[in-house]
């Protein structure tokens, strides 16, 4: 049977029609914020810069893109229908009568629909694993920054032990099938995931011990909906089926939790050993808070500008790192959507079909963008600050 194929223009228009849900979306989210930016704090403020505005309007649009993809995407990313496989851009399935906007790939997969949900395994584990590896990194790394001594001195070991090792090398011992068949990962999340429940729960405790309405209150909520987290996680055990991660993704997440944290202990650290040196520290002391509360009080708000700054770049940093990944075969299963193992299955073909491989890497290239440039205006609001 002979294919159809609709003009590149017909093509470009249906891929922007496609993505309605996220512009409008983005269409309200950006004007809101201009309109309440001086209201809105370090986020406004993005807004005041041509650099702030290109680097949230692209993390936005992949962050809608994740959230709409079933409504973006025209095709399910796993469906093989034979007569489409390697087509051009443009082909019309010839049943549904729907198009394969960027074509097909070695599989009859559509490439537009599993660049899309490649959108989602991004933007769940990046993000996430991030967000734990700075939970992890902070909670160590006030403590040895801020009391020295043999603290320091072992934590500070430890860290570099970590960073002693090649990043790649790193994350390859972490997430082969070997290591994935034994405990090691479920030990590893057992023990990071517990870090966010300590950190909140020591947090509440240091700022409203004084006040025991509120304090049990809030610890009572932290240990619930961590104790679901982590349970959900780590055993695979959350009761309503919502908290779930698969066994690959969770072996990824712990890799890069456990890369991860070294370098923002090291970040911490240092922030600590300068600003516990400023006076509004020292009129803490004077005060008599403890050494946690200043900790987590006086130090860490005003450490927070290069820290947002650093979650930004690391999200970039992981989002490349699991594209490596995905290219060398390692952590998601083999059918994942996701954008590195997208770019693997089209690497092999790239003399003969080369549309399959731009979307994926294009998709992986403009979200790093957008991150390093929220990065860069962020960096310029926090030294005017």
């Amino acid at each position: 049977m002979q294919l159809e194929y609709i003009g590149a223009f017909n093509v470009v228009l249906g891929v922007l029609a496609r993505f309605w849900p996220v512009w409008i979306a983005l269409v309200l989210v950006m004007g809101a914020s201009f309109a309440y930016k001086k209201r809105l704090g370090l986020y406004g403020q993005l807004f005041d810069s041509s650099v702030g505005i290109v680097g949230v309007g692209i993390c936005l649009f992949w962050l809608f893109t994740a959230i709409f993809a079933s409504t973006v995407s025209p095709f399910n990313p796993l469906v093989q229908i034979p007569i489409m496989k390697d087509a051009l851009p443009g082909a019309v399935e010839p049943q549904s009568g729907l198009v394969y906007l960027f074509g097909g790939d070695k599989l009859a997969r559509d490439v537009f629909s599993r660049m899309v949900y490649g959108s989602q395994i991004v933007l769940i584990i990046a993000p996430a694993a991030t967000g734990f590896a700075l939970m992890v990194g902070i909670t160590l790394g006030l403590p040895a920054g801020y009391y020295g001594g043999r603290i320091d001195t072992v934590l500070s070991f430890l860290a570099n032990l970590v960073l002693a090792f090649p990043v790649i090398l790193l994350f390859y011992l972490l997430v082969t099938p070997g290591i994935m068949e034994t405990p090691i990962p479920y030990a590893m999340a057992g023990l990071f995931f517990m870090f966010p429940i300590i950190f909140f729960s020591v947090l509440f405790w240091t700022r409203y011990k004084k006040r025991p309405d509120r304090l049990y209150i809030l610890l009572g909520l932290t240990l619930i909906i961590g104790g679901w987290v982590y349970a959900g996680l780590v055993f695979d055990a959350d009761p309503f089926r919502i908290i779930h991660i698969d066994p690959n993704q969770l072996n990824i997440f712990v890799a890069v939790v456990f890369a991860s944290s070294p370098g923002v202990f090291r970040i911490v650290r240092g922030l600590v050993m300068d600003i516990k040196t400023r006076d509004y520290v020292a009129a803490a002391q004077t005060r008599g808070e403890s050494p946690w509360y200043i900790m987590l009080w006086e130090i860490l708000p005003n450490a927070r500008g290069p820290l947002i700054v650093d979650a930004c770049l690391r999200i970039g940093y992981t989002t490349i790192l699991l594209g490596t990944l995905g290219y060398f075969g390692l952590g998601l299963a083999p059918e994942s959507p996701d954008w590195g193992t997208a770019i693997k299955d089209a690497s092999r073909l790239l003399r003969s079909f080369i549309h399959p491989a731009l979307p994926p890497t294009i998709a992986l290239m403009s979200f790093v963008l957008g991150l390093n440039l929220l990065a860069d205006s962020l960096r310029e609001q926090s030294m005017k600050d």
